[in-house]
């Protein structure tokens, strides 16, 4: 055995959150670590890691006892980590992020730039992703390229452990098929690959062993020839599905939101379509594609350079998003930590952000009904725990994150609710609870359009798909008679 982990126990300030984790994986593995939001994975990976102390029990590495007590300790010993959030330097290149403190050097000690960019571009390469310029400053590159450079950082120095924390969330198409192939490489050359994924398909396609984790304990090991996705759902969360996607036979009512020509110089043109009261509409489309930028544009947050978005009764052509929200619309953003919350505020300050004025009495903030209104929002989407309202928002985890930001927004009574990656970093289960919660806004009338780049759930969860390629729409189906080949045929611009 590679790695070996021995009655693990962590609390935090007296609560304890792994109650003595068993773990062992052997080189050449892949160990897919699954489990629900808050069952202790994120703890998990911090101890392997070295940026957490285990409160109790045991690490080997091949055999021999070792405590890790910082990252560097975890560096010594061959195990690198590529965390779910990303951690690069945004105004430093990418060669500059990937060989940061060992920049080969010219006589007298000057970087040699050249032979800096040559050796990043020969990383990139190497691991599947030639397609990043090394010269490009971190920040400028879309998430999913960013999440490449992670895993290429990672992977300079050639670990024996490489634990990745939701590596596929950003990640679509060919630059998905890039990560399986390089884990394939790195099973080859003895690696082990500590995968935790709240992607169950992938899990069950590229794990050699999955090991289920609930309330802190491991309360299961399989292979994925011995087991499916609803039971690895039913152990996550102590009971089993009927189904995933709810069936989708609610009609569609009259235009809430049309989209005529729309265009944002250099990211996308022309794109047209209608939203109608009562439809779930997805969006789909790979890195570059445009669509979250599109979704932008509509909400106001980047002004659009043609085109025009209309509502019913006239309203359209958002200069902010006040305007758009005024007119009934919402957007969940793909980045809830970036962009959907302030991690540092409490879960009811957030909650309430965009609908602050609902609860004034004059001047005044009317603190009992602002009170009344957070608690029935936590209960109503079961946010955990139920008591959170003070807790910082940056203290829950990446479900009830996600939660806490679709509060937010039903409090505002949208008529038309963009979500853009909406259930990225979130397990199945709370997935579940996901699809159930818009298909009974849609019943209900409300227009959503969906976007993600997972193609099982843009396909399960809508009623149609439109498919975006460099900035165009390039297809649309019916997600009752589409099929994953046909929206990627659209996506890569096989299809006109």
């Amino acid at each position: 055995m590679i790695l070996e982990l021995r009655g693990v126990r962590k609390d935090y300030a007296g609560v304890q959150v792994l109650h003595g984790v068993d773990l062992a994986g052997r080189g050449g593995e892949v160990l897919a670590v699954v489990g629900a939001n808050g069952a202790g994975k994120s703890t998990l990976i911090k101890i392997l890691a070295g940026a957490q102390a285990m409160s109790e029990g045991e690490m080997r590495i091949d055999g021999e006892r070792v405590e890790l007590r910082s990252p560097h300790d975890a560096h010594a010993r061959g195990i690198r980590t590529v965390y779910q959030e990303l951690t690069l330097v945004p105004q430093l290149s990418v060669t500059e992020n990937l060989l940061m403190g060992n920049y080969p050097r010219r006589r007298g000690g000057l970087i040699d730039w050249p032979a800096a960019h040559a050796r990043a571009k020969e990383l990139l390469v190497g691991i599947g992703f030639g397609a990043i310029d090394p010269r490009t400053p971190a920040g400028r590159l879309p998430v999913a390229r960013q999440q490449m450079v992670e895993i290429a950082k990672a992977l300079v120095d050639e670990p024996r452990v490489l634990v990745l924390d939701e590596p596929s969330a950003v990640l679509a198409g060919t630059d998905l098929e890039a990560l399986f192939s390089l884990i394939a490489r790195l099973r080859e050359r003895g690696v082990l690959v500590v995968y935790v994924s709240h992607r169950l398909a992938e899990v069950l396609d590229i794990a050699t062993t999955i090991v289920v984790i609930k309330d802190g304990l491991v309360i299961g090991t399989t292979e994925p020839s011995r087991t499916d996705e609803g039971e690895l759902i039913g152990l996550m969360a102590g009971r089993r599905p009927a189904q995933i996607y709810p069936d989708r036979r609610a009609g569609r009512g009259e235009p809430a939101l049309t989209v005529s020509a729309l265009g944002r110089a250099g990211e996308f043109d022309g794109v047209s379509f209608t939203l109608h009261a009562g439809e779930i509409v997805g969006l789909f489309g790979l890195v570059g594609s445009g669509r979250s930028e599109m979704a932008r544009c509509v909400f106001g947050a980047e002004p659009a350079t043609s085109g025009q978005v209309r509502v019913p009764g006239g309203g359209g052509g958002f200069r902010t998003p006040a305007e758009a929200i005024a007119a009934g619309l919402a957007l969940v953003t793909e980045d809830r930590k970036g962009s959907g919350l302030v991690l540092g505020m409490s879960v009811a300050d957030n909650i309430m952000l965009a609908t602050l004025r609902s609860t004034l009495r004059g001047p005044l903030i009317d603190m009992a009904r602002r009170r009344r209104t957070v608690a029935e929002m936590i209960e109503r989407l079961d946010i955990r725990p139920p008591h959170c309202a003070t807790m910082a928002a940056g203290h829950l985890s990446g479900g009830n994150q996600q939660k806490a930001v679709l509060a937010k927004w039903l409090l505002a009574g949208p008529r038309v609710l963009i979500l853009d990656e909406p259930t990225r970093g979130v397990d199945m289960a709370t997935r579940v609870e996901i699809y159930r919660m818009i298909d009974g806004l849609a019943r209900e009338g409300l227009s959503v359009l969906l976007i993600s780049s997972d193609l099982t759930e843009v396909l399960g969860a809508t009623d149609r798909v439109l498919v975006m390629n460099q900035g165009r729409i390039t297809g649309e189906a019916r997600s009752d008679r589409a099929t994953e080949d046909e929206l990627l045929t659209y996506a890569i611009g096989s299809a006109a």
